[in-house]
This record gives C-alpha cells, sequence and structure tokens, in this order.
C-alpha cells in the first residue's frame, strides 16, 4: 500500500471511496480517503489520501453506552444516539475533503455503532442513519455491512478478513493480522493462500471499563496501569471459564457478552485484590485469549500484526508475546505499521474496501470465515 505524503495525480486513479469506522470503544471516528484499484480489487494497491479522527463527545459515548444494553424507550432514544453519530460522521467526512479535495468520490463505506450482535437469533444491529449521511455529504452512502451475510446463516462478523487477505497476505507464509478493538478478533492468513478468522473474545473492553470506574479514565494509556500490577493466576482462570472461548469457529461476540456486569460478576470472589492488579489480570486475558486461538489454529504462523488501539498498549503487546512464547510458538508480534498501515487506519480502509466492492456487485464476505452459506454481496445503497 502506498501511504506516501505526496499528491497523487487524481486523473490516474480509478475509484475514490471514503471508509468510517467507529468501533466498540466508543472514544469516536476514524475516516479515510482512499484510491482503490478500478476492478474492485484491493491486490493491486491502494493509496490513503488523507485520514481524520472525530472524537465522539462524552454524551454521546453515554447515549451509546447505554444502547448496549435493553432499557426504557429505545427506539426513541437510539434515533436520537443514530443522528447524533451521523454528525460525527458528516464531520469526519468534511475533515477529509478539507485535507484532500477530490471530485468524483463514489461511495461513503460506514459501519454504523453495533448496539447488538446475536447472529444466533438472525440478527445484527447498527445504529446509524446512513440517509441522513448521504443528504449531509451529498456522496452515496454504503451501510449495513453484515445484515446479509447474517440473513445466509453466517455470523456477520469478522468482515475484514478478507481485507486483510487482499492487503496483508504474501505467498508462503502464514500470518496472523490481529484486531484489537474492544473485541479481539484474529485472521488467520494461510501460505497456501486459504483465510480464516473469528472473534477471539475480548479485547480493550474490560481493560476500558475497569480504568473508568477506577480512576474515569477512557482507556489505559500504553498500558502503564496495567503494567505496574501483578497478574492474579485465581481471576485470570476465572475470567478463562467462559463458554464462548471454547466454542469452535465461526463465531462472533461483542458487548452483549463481555460487558462489565460479566466483569464485575466475576470479580465478586477478589473483593480484596487491589486495582492495578485487576488491570494487569484484564490484560493478561486479552493476551491469554488471543494466543490460545493462535495456537490453535494457526500454529505456523511466521508473524502476528496487530492493528485497532490495542496495537498502542505496549504491555498487551508484550504480554501476547510471552503468552505465545509460553505455547512454543515463536511468532513475532508486530503491528500493521511494518507493513505500511497505522493499526488505527485498518478497519476504515476495510469498510471503504467493501463499499467498493458492494458498488463493483462483488461479494464482500468469505463463508469459511462467517459460517455463511456462501459469497454474498454486503450492503444497502442510499444514493446522494
Amino acid at each position: 500500500m502506498n501511504t506516501s505524503s505526496k499528491l497523487p495525480d487524481l486523473s490516474d486513479l480509478s475509484d475514490l471511496y471514503i471508509g468510517l469506522m467507529s468501533g466498540t470503544s466508543l472514544d469516536g471516528v476514524d475516516g479515510v480517503l482512499v484510491a482503490l484499484p478500478g476492478d474492485g480489487n484491493a491486490h493491486g494497491g491502494m493509496q490513503m489520501l488523507a485520514s481524520a479522527y472525530v472524537p465522539f463527545p462524552a454524551e454521546l459515548r453515554e447515549q451509546l453506552m447505554a444502547l448496549q444494553q435493553p432499557g426504557a424507550n429505545e427506539i426513541h432514544l437510539e434515533a436520537l444516539a443514530a443522528n447524533a453519530l451521523v454528525e460525527r460522521y458528516a464531520a469526519c467526512v468534511a475533515t477529509l475533503r478539507e485535507k484532500m479535495p477530490a471530485a468524483g468520490i463514489s461511495a461513503i463505506g460506514v459501519h454504523g455503532q453495533t448496539v447488538r450482535h446475536r447472529p444466533e437469533l438472525g440478527y445484527t444491529r447498527q445504529t446509524n442513519n446512513p440517509a441522513l449521511l448521504a443528504e449531509l455529504t451529498g456522496i452515496d452512502v454504503v451501510a449495513d455491512l453484515r445484515s446479509r451475510d447474517v440473513a445466509a446463516g453466517g455470523q456477520g462478523a469478522p468482515l475484514v478478513p478478507a481485507f486483510h487477505r487482499a492487503v496483508f497476505g504474501a505467498p508462503d507464509v502464514c500470518r496472523v493480522v490481529a484486531n484489537i478493538g474492544g473485541i479481539g478478533n484474529i485472521s488467520i492468513l494461510r501460505a497456501d493462500g486459504t483465510t480464516t478468522g473469528f472473534d477471539t473474545g475480548p479485547g480493550n473492553v474490560l481493560m476500558d471499563a475497569w480504568i473508568a470506574q477506577q480512576q474515569g479514565k477512557p482507556y489505559d494509556d500504553n498500558g502503564n496501569w496495567a503494567r505496574q500490577g501483578t497478574v492474579n493466576d485465581a481471576l485470570l482462570r476465572e475470567l478463562c471459564d467462559e463458554a464462548y472461548l471454547r466454542q469452535a469457529p465461526p463465531k462472533s461476540t461483542g458487548r452483549d457478552l463481555f460487558r462489565p456486569d460479566w466483569m464485575n460478576g466475576k470479580l465478586k470472589p477478589f473483593t480484596g485484590l487491589a486495582a492495578v492488579d485487576v488491570q494487569a489480570t484484564l490484560c493478561a486475558f486479552t493476551a491469554v485469549t488471543i494466543a490460545d486461538e493462535i495456537a490453535r489454529h494457526a500454529a505456523d504462523a511466521d508473524s502476528v500484526y496487530v492493528c485497532g488501539g490495542g496495537a498502542y498498549n505496549a504491555c498487551l503487546l508484550d504480554m501476547l508475546g510471552r503468552q505465545l512464547a509460553q505455547r512454543g510458538r515463536r511468532a513475532r508480534v508486530a503491528t500493521t505499521d511494518e507493513l505500511g498501515v497505522s493499526p488505527n487506519h485498518v478497519e476504515a480502509l476495510a469498510f471503504a474496501w467493501l463499499a467498493q466492492r458492494f458498488m463493483h456487485r462483488l461479494a464482500g464476505n468469505l463463508p469459511e470465515v462467517t459460517g455463511a452459506k456462501g459469497l454474498r454481496i454486503l450492503g444497502a445503497l442510499y444514493p446522494a
């Protein structure tokens, strides 16, 4: 991928897309403006022209957090939150266009904010108002990127492994891409060209919840607080005693399971444990769940490339490396920076790519990842 700061000759670029991503960490919107090859594939190279980040105000974060579990007047509250969310999306688009004025943007790919994910019951819900986003930006919007896969019997997640294969795959080498946002997921890019992937369990979600409870901070910067603590083995075993972690893929999860009350229930027998030791143990929990799945399903991995917010948690990366070593795996842990893509841009780029796949009427899912009955075109179009 070309990430050169030199402005390209836009007349030579085939397709321009914007990708927007706001994940389970509920911190804000990452946006990218990207030039993609005109054939709807990323194998021929892609060039990021601009990036932007728009944080969520505290009120919106609280609104979205409240929607993660059942409550009164949900339909009304979700509609208001969707409109406020789209205002942030539109602000991100405006910032991108200020940084890199570009005519002829084909579409915006936008994921929305997941508030329920229950594929076992036949649905997944991403709060969004794509019609309003098309109105505010004057650009076609491709949204609702998960529901068709769920309708075809799939998990609707993770969707990024196909993109990871397109941009990070290498011949004759097995690589793992670990996306550690609120939830963790891995893409296994096998040496023979096949791809698998699934959600491993919590990413940052429990660490963020605990430091918010204890210190009022949204996240543990670089894992500095966790690094000061000591992992409690008994608590770690209790956290790992969760049926989801023993399920075979395809599988996906979210805040429906790994939420603060789940964590607090696990913590009840450990009321005397120092808060900093809880944070260290939650960090180890994320590392263990990822390392376990790599050991089970990608024992021959040469490298593990981390993206998402977890890539900026040095304590977590250190723990992941140690956990892999303890399982006899020599996979090197690095971030996707090494592959030319900033960790906080990977998912936004993936949703720009998925929007292009939709516009070209190409499949965006991998049935071997999600468990869907077959390849499906993902998304719905809201014309400008």
